[in-house]
């Protein structure tokens, strides 16, 4: 669709590191933006301060659960197009609290999409769901290089497409596969203009990278900080990444392919050609710094 010049938009969860990005884009080609956001995560009121410091009051904010249904039906009442990325986003948390990663990601996406089945399916809703709905790829054949494990057949050149059986691993694939399929039935089912994208490893500003989610801020960070990275197992698994610039590029596509795109679902990341293991950033970080971090080795671990 052609987006109308000023069009309102709802960023949900868009204090954090990828809305914040798309906010300031939209913002910056004067857009009306509200941003959903409970302001939880670490880092979040950082970027709602660098955002409110460069739009001032065009930038609108709801401070509110993802969960909070009536809440949700006032904020979506007179906006366009949902950029939905409120999520629990760590593996890790979900194998702690699999209840709380449910209510979040599964059922907070429910209650989005039931308050835009209530407008009659007037907004575009774009969905960031994960590549982990593929779970762990073990059927792949790979090779092993001094720095890194390769796939041994045609996934080497041309990645995972679309057309792969999904497979659940872990709470949190559980809790964004759901979400995934929720977001294309509603689709199907009652004809919201709604799109999912399927994303790799994320990396770039106003990312607050953990130990557990955010692994390239992360390892920036400690390496910054003279403090130790943990790697855990041998390093030499790889990730597919993507700069936020070209995925904030990537989601004003898919909005503006509304609705005639709408019930499809994208994998979106930097291809093999932007793959990199932990390993090998760790190389790069050294060249970078002109000394190596300090690397501690634990135990292979799930997420």
């Amino acid at each position: 669709m052609a987006v109308r010049p000023g069009a309102a938009v709802l960023i949900t969860g868009g204090a954090g590191f990828i809305g914040t990005n798309l906010a300031d884009c939209l913002l910056s080609q004067g857009r009306r933006v509200c941003i959903y956001d409970s302001l939880a995560r670490a880092g979040s009121q950082r970027n709602l301060s660098w955002l409110h410091a460069r739009h001032g009051t065009r930038l609108q904010l709801v401070e509110a659960d993802i969960r909070d249904a009536e809440l949700l039906r006032r904020a979506v009442a007179d906006v366009d197009t949902v950029f939905h990325f409120a999520a629990q986003v760590a593996v890790t948390m979900s194998l702690r609290r699999p209840d709380e990663d449910f209510a979040v990601n599964a059922a907070g996406t429910l209650t989005l999409l039931e308050a835009l089945r209530d407008r009659g399916g007037a907004a575009g809703l774009v969905f960031t769901s994960t590549n982990k709905v593929y779970g762990a790829l073990e059927d792949i054949p790979l090779t092993a290089t001094p720095s890194r494990y390769c796939p041994a057949d045609e996934v080497a050149g041309a990645g995972i497409d679309e057309s792969r059986a999904l497979s659940f691993h872990s709470p949190y694939g559980c809790s964004k596969g759901a979400a995934d399929q929720y977001v294309l039935e509603y689709a199907r089912s009652y004809g919201l203009s709604s799109i999912v994208l399927r994303m790799s490893c994320i990396y770039g500003p106003h990312q607050h990278g953990t130990e557990d989610q955010g692994w390239v801020a992360h390892f920036l960070i400690r390496a910054a900080e003279n403090q130790p990275i943990t790697i855990y197992g041998d390093g030499r698994q790889v990730r597919d990444l993507l700069h936020v610039g070209d995925l904030v590029t990537a989601l004003v596509t898919a909005e503006q392919c509304l609705p005639g795109l709408a019930g499809e679902a994208f994998n979106i990341g930097g291809g093999p050609s932007n793959t990199v293991s932990l390993n090998e950033l760790i190389d790069y970080i050294a060249e970078l710094r002109g000394a190596r971090p300090r690397v501690r080795r634990d135990a292979w671990r799930v997420g």
